[in-house]
């Protein structure tokens, strides 16, 4: 088994080299993201192959899909919330777009990957904790947030704990806050039923077929009055950092 996994890790990894071609710049900066980039794709393979279900993607997210899913958020926007962050491409995207590093806060259920980000991110707040917790945990007060950016393999997820992401998440997320997720899918990854039983609409925003694979984006929001109760004397007084 173990001599299994390793073919299929140098396979995938031949395959996804083939359309990530190495950067031609000659600058010491430049080559330092080519090693940087190649690190990533090597960590995401890894895990992957451990863990395909729960890491859902063979390689990082692509620059185009980062810029899509975070086309509509600012530093206008306030606290961000991100979830499944990985190696950090949308974090990069949304500092990119103006958001404060210290208005991030940044959920990866990966050890290796918490770390990985707690070094890179050094201002903004990582917790190595599972986002379908989010809702045990005080980790904002209630409709703090401005938009929630998620990097969770929703599809591969059973109902139960979609309904959890999503209702942690929308209890800290403004009135007028979105919900961003992508997919590999042809439709929205959260189901019309979920939609429905949370009060909550989905629209696409866009699709690039720049990204391994194609991706779509898609903003939730709320369809109408929408509030999560919880006692706050049953929570914690914060989550677990990566150590």
């Amino acid at each position: 088994m173990r001599f299994e996994r390793q073919a299929v890790l140098i396979e995938l990894r031949s395959a996804v080299e083939a359309t990530h071609p190495p950067l031609q710049h000659s600058s010491e900066v430049c080559i330092m993201v080519e090693i940087d980039d190649r690190s990533d794709l090597q960590r995401f393979l890894r895990s992957w192959v451990g863990n395909p279900l729960r890491v859902g993607a063979i390689a990082p997210s692509g620059v185009s899909l980062a810029q899509l899913i975070t086309s509509e958020i600012s530093e206008e926007s306030g606290p961000v919330l991100e979830l499944g962050a990985g190696t950090g491409v949308f974090t990069r995207a949304l500092l990119a777009r103006g958001v404060d590093e210290r208005n991030l806060t940044i959920i990866e259920y990966g050890s290796d990957f918490a770390r990985l980000l707690d070094f890179r991110f050094p201002k903004a707040r990582v917790l190595w904790m599972d986002a379908s917790q989010l809702a045990k945990y005080k980790l904002f007060e209630p409709a703090m947030v401005g938009a929630v950016v998620s990097g969770l393999p929703l599809l591969s997820m059973p109902p139960r704990k979609v309904i959890a992401i999503l209702s942690g998440a929308f209890m800290y997320l403004q009135n007028n806050g979105a919900f961003y997720q992508f997919t590999y899918g042809p439709r929205c990854p959260v189901s019309r039923t979920i939609l429905d039983r949370l009060g909550l609409k989905a629209v696409r925003i866009g699709r690039t077929v720049r990204n391994l694979p194609p991706a779509a984006v898609y903003r939730i929001t709320r369809r109408r009055s929408f509030e999560w109760r919880r006692d706050a004397s049953d929570l914690p007084p914060q989550a677990p950092k990566p150590s």
